[in-house]
């Protein structure tokens, strides 16, 4: 028996952050990444999705991503695998917009 997928809804903000965190799956993930010009993600990449979610969710904010890398086992310029861009990780790991102070150093 297969699972039905019901399509739903997905919005974003003006800034390309997921309005509703809780509609996030890896699929979504991956559908954001090849729309920025990713061909696909890789398994560090993932590890860096799920660090950054668990992260979110005990503390509400956006880490350091010296602290992502760290504790993900990752050099600590794994943000490269991003394009040098936390912002973008953020938004592919579909966290919410985490306002403009935030954004100025992600």
């Amino acid at each position: 028996m297969t699972e039905s997928i019901k399509p739903m809804d997905i919005r974003f903000d003006e800034d390309g952050f997921l309005q509703d965190p809780n509609q996030w799956s890896p699929r979504l993930a991956q559908n954001i990444a090849q729309r920025d010009g990713f061909s696909h993600l890789e398994y560090k990449h993932w590890i860096m999705i799920a660090a950054m979610r668990k992260y979110y969710c005990l503390y509400h904010s956006p880490p350091a991503m010296h602290y992502i890398c760290h504790h993900s086992h990752l050099d600590s310029n794994c943000i490269e695998l991003f394009h040098h861009n936390a912002r973008e990780a953020w938004r592919i790991a579909g966290l919410p917009n985490p306002g403009e102070e935030a954004k100025a150093y992600l």
